[in-house]
């Protein structure tokens, strides 16, 4: 009596699976057709083993078992473990597409705003090169406009125009930058500094910047940098530039941070086949013309997915010494304790495995 109420329920369950599937695909929409084939065949899988528990004994062979309910569950929790990453992978593509939306609302934002400078420049001609110094910002009030003010109005030529993006501030951070005459991008709310970088490097693209530097809000970079960062890319002999602190100098070197970044660059050299020694290092130099083969898709984490990207679409590579001081206020933005090695981890699997 307690297997017919067992079957029983597995039945009305494989039931119920089913016509919510097609409910929900045909007449609510928002799921695909591989929604819909995925949950008919967990219910059909239900339902099978409902009315023929038999079919547990092709699995005794396969796990080398001797019980035939035991050998189902080891079934199920496999399937479970697909179905979890299948989720995580939907999640996943949500967080891009929601990206996306918010990016595009600020580019348009920026453009009703202040227009594309290449246009309003004479740019068309090319009589005037561009260094677009991008800089990602998130409650960075306190700092940016100290930050800002130390970029040199030249650099080897060519001429330097700032572009901040807000990503979702509550500090004040726009207004500082809209009074002080600074143009700037608003993320309607925060994402991370990868689709804040994203967000610049799209605009970087629709105004035809010569060369594009990412610098920090937070004061750990030196304006005086910028020079050397650029100069392989001005004297053709690179299309993507990075600075390195390990070539240079680094203001908390023997942190705990420095053993990270050690490992995750070694991590990258072996993964990549070309030698990196600074992975997490933001401060970088990208040839306009190359900006728009990077394929980024994380929210953060993003400097050994943008390194990954270039070398995977041929992107020619070098490092260069640079300064990394500690932050001129406040506190990192980096996630706490063990979530910032683990997501630096990920990225820089899933960024290898593309």
């Amino acid at each position: 009596m307690v297997l017919e109420h067992v079957r029983f329920a597995g039945v009305v369950a494989a039931a119920l699976i089913a016509v919510y599937a097609v409910i929900k695909y045909r007449l609510y929409g928002g799921w695909r057709r591989f929604d819909l084939l995925l949950a008919l065949a967990i219910a059909l899988a239900i339902a099978t083993v409902s009315f023929v528990p038999q079919v547990g004994n092709v699995f005794l062979g396969l796990f080398d078992l001797q019980n035939r309910g035991f050998a189902l569950l080891v079934v199920s929790n496999l399937a479970l473990f697909g179905l979890f990453l299948y989720l995580l992978n939907q999640l996943r593509q949500n967080g891009l597409k929601n990206g996306r939306l918010v990016s595009g609302l600020a580019i348009r934002e920026y453009r009703e705003r202040f227009g594309l400078r290449k246009k309003a420049d004479g740019r068309a001609d090319g009589s005037e090169r561009r260094l677009l110094v991008l800089v990602p910002a998130y409650n960075e009030a306190p700092t940016i406009l100290q930050v800002l003010r130390t970029l040199p109005e030249s650099v080897l030529g060519y001429r330097v125009d700032v572009l901040v993006v807000d990503d979702g501030s509550t500090d004040g951070t726009e207004e500082i930058l809209l009074s002080a005459g600074y143009p700037v991008a608003v993320h309607a709310v925060n994402r991370g500094q990868g689709d804040a970088l994203r967000t610049g490097f799209e605009i970087a693209c629709l105004e035809g910047a010569d060369i594009v530097v990412n610098f920090d809000a937070d004061g750990q970079y030196r304006a005086e940098d910028l020079e050397d960062l650029i100069r392989p890319v001005v004297e053709g002999e690179a299309d993507y530039v990075h600075g390195s602190r390990f070539l240079g100098f680094y203001e908390e070197a023997g942190s705990v941070r420095h053993l990270g970044v050690v490992f995750f660059s070694r991590l990258i050299s072996l993964l990549s086949g070309q030698r990196i020694t600074d992975a997490t290092n933001g401060f970088r130099a990208i040839r306009g013309s190359e900006v728009a083969k990077l394929d980024l898709r994380e929210e953060s984490f993003s400097a050994t997915e943008l390194i990954l990207e270039a070398l995977r679409n041929d992107l020619r590579l070098v490092e260069v010494p640079v300064s990394m001081l500690k932050r001129a206020e406040g506190e990192s933005k980096k996630p706490k304790r063990l979530r910032y090695p683990l997501g630096v981890l990920r990225v820089i699997i899933q960024t290898w495995l593309r």
